[in-house]
C-alpha cells in the first residue's frame, strides 16, 4: 500500500474511533435475547405522560401542568402565569421537554395550559397537533412544529375546540385533517383544522362489543394495528393486550389490588364477520405499552401486575417485557425478556428511527 493511502486509511479509522468515543455514554441496564437495554438519562425533569417522535429525530415529551413544580426550569427566566392552574399560579418550571436522540440531551419547552390526558396526531407536514386536556386546557389546540436549531416551542390556540376534550382520540384522515373523537362525557367528534363542509355519518361496519373484562381506563390495556405484509392478503388485524377486571378500580380505591388481565384479544377488522380471538400472555399486565418493532414483532412493556390505572392504584410492577411474534404458531408467540426499572402510571414507550425502543418513566416515587 502506498504511504499516502496507508496514512489515509489510518486517519479514517482514527476518526471513526474518535466519533465512537464522542457518542453519548450509555450504561447497560440488562441484556435480553437479541438485544440489550441501555440507560440514557437519570432524570429528564418531567414525567413522560405523552411522547411523540418527530421527523427531526427528536422526541417531544410532556406532562400535566397542575401537579406542582417539575425538576427542570424554563429557559431565560421564563415563567407561566396561569390563574386557572389548580397547583401553581406562577410556575417557572417546564412541563414539556424535547429529547435529542443524537446528543442524548433534553431542552425545556413551555406549555401554557394543562395537557393532562390530552390527545394528538402528527399532521402531514410533521407538526404535532395536541388537543384538549384538563381544566384550562380542555378546549385547547396545541401545535408543535419541529425544528433543528432549538428555536421551536409550543403554540396554543385557546379555544381551538368546540367541545371539552379529555381522554379523547385523534386520527389523521386521508385529506390531511385530524378527527378528534369523544372524550369524557363527549359522544361526538370534530375536526382540526375546522371545516364548514358537512360530513355524512354512515355506519360502515360493526364489531363484537365484548372482549371479556374492560381494556380502557382505568382498566387500561394497550393496542396496536399489526403490520400488514405481502402475505396478509389485505387483512388488517388489531391486537389488544392486558387490562384489569371489572371492578378493579373501585377495589384498588379501597385498598384491595386484584390481579390484572393476562389475556390478549385479536380481531381481523375487515373480515365480513369479525370475531375476537383470545390468547394468553406469560403474566398479567395493566397500564402496559405496546410498540411495533421493525421486524414486525410487538414489544409489550411497562405496567403493573395488579390494581388499576391511576395515582397509587397499581401494584407489583412488571419487570419482564414480552415480545409478541405474530407469525409464530399459536402457543409460541410470546418471548419473555428482562428489565430492571419499574414503569407504571404515566410511563411511556416508543420506537426510535434506529429501531430501538425508548422507555421513559414517571419521575415521582409512588408505592408499588
Amino acid at each position: 500500500m502506498a504511504p499516502s493511502l496507508f496514512l489515509s486509511f489510518i486517519l479514517r479509522h482514527l476518526l471513526l474511533v474518535l466519533l465512537l468515543l464522542l457518542l453519548p455514554h450509555r450504561n447497560v441496564l440488562t441484556r435480553a435475547a437479541g438485544g440489550r437495554w441501555d440507560f440514557l438519562l437519570s432524570n429528564i425533569g418531567i414525567s413522560a405522560m405523552h411522547m411523540q417522535l418527530l421527523y427531526t429525530d427528536r422526541v417531544v415529551i410532556f406532562d400535566r401542568t397542575d401537579f406542582g413544580v417539575s425538576n427542570i426550569s424554563l429557559p431565560a427566566g421564563k415563567c407561566r402565569n396561569d390563574p386557572s392552574d389548580t397547583a401553581l399560579v406562577n410556575d417557572c418550571t417546564a412541563h414539556s421537554v424535547e429529547y435529542d436522540v443524537a446528543t442524548n440531551s433534553v431542552r425545556p419547552l413551555m406549555v401554557l395550559t394543562d395537557t393532562w390526558c390530552s390527545s394528538g396526531a402528527v399532521m402531514p407536514d410533521g407538526t404535532l397537533v395536541q388537543t384538549g386536556g384538563y381544566n384550562d386546557g380542555d378546549h385547547t389546540v396545541r401545535l408543535y412544529k419541529p425544528c433543528t436549531n432549538n428555536s421551536c416551542d409550543w403554540r396554543e390556540i385557546n379555544p381551538g375546540l368546540t367541545q371539552r376534550r379529555w381522554y379523547a382520540t385523534n386520527h389523521i384522515l386521508p385529506d390531511g385533517r385530524a378527527i378528534v373523537v369523544g372524550g369524557r362525557r363527549q359522544h361526538n367528534y370534530e375536526f382540526y383544522p375546522k371545516t364548514s363542509r358537512l360530513i355524512p355519518r354512515t355506519v360502515v361496519r360493526t364489531y363484537p362489543y365484548r372482549v371479556g373484562d374492560p381494556r380502557s381506563y382505568p382498566s387500561t390495556g394497550s393496542a396496536v394495528l399489526l403490520p400488514m405484509t405481502e402475505n396478509s392478503a389485505g387483512s388488517a388485524e388489531v391486537l389488544v393486550c392486558g387490562g384489569a377486571p371489572k371492578g378493579a378500580y373501585l377495589s384498588a380505591m379501597n385498598g384491595r389490588f386484584v390481579t390484572a388481565l393476562d389475556t390478549c384479544a385479536k380481531i381481523r377488522i375487515n373480515d365480513p364477520n369479525p370475531e375476537w380471538v383470545m390468547e394468553t400472555m406469560p403474566m398479567p399486565r395493566v397500564m402496559g405499552d405496546m410498540v411495533l418493532l421493525p421486524n414486525a414483532n410487538v414489544l409489550i412493556i411497562n405496567g403493573a401486575g395488579s390494581g388499576a390505572a391511576g395515582w397509587e392504584l397499581g401494584r407489583k410492577p412488571v419487570l419482564a417485557p414480552v415480545v409478541y411474534r405474530p407469525t409464530n404458531p399459536l402457543g409460541s408467540r410470546f418471548e419473555v425478556t428482562k428489565f430492571q426499572v419499574p414503569e407504571c402510571y404515566h410511563s411511556t414507550a416508543l420506537l426510535l428511527r434506529d429501531g430501538s425502543s425508548s422507555c421513559w418513566r414517571q419521575q415521582s416515587s409512588y408505592p408499588l
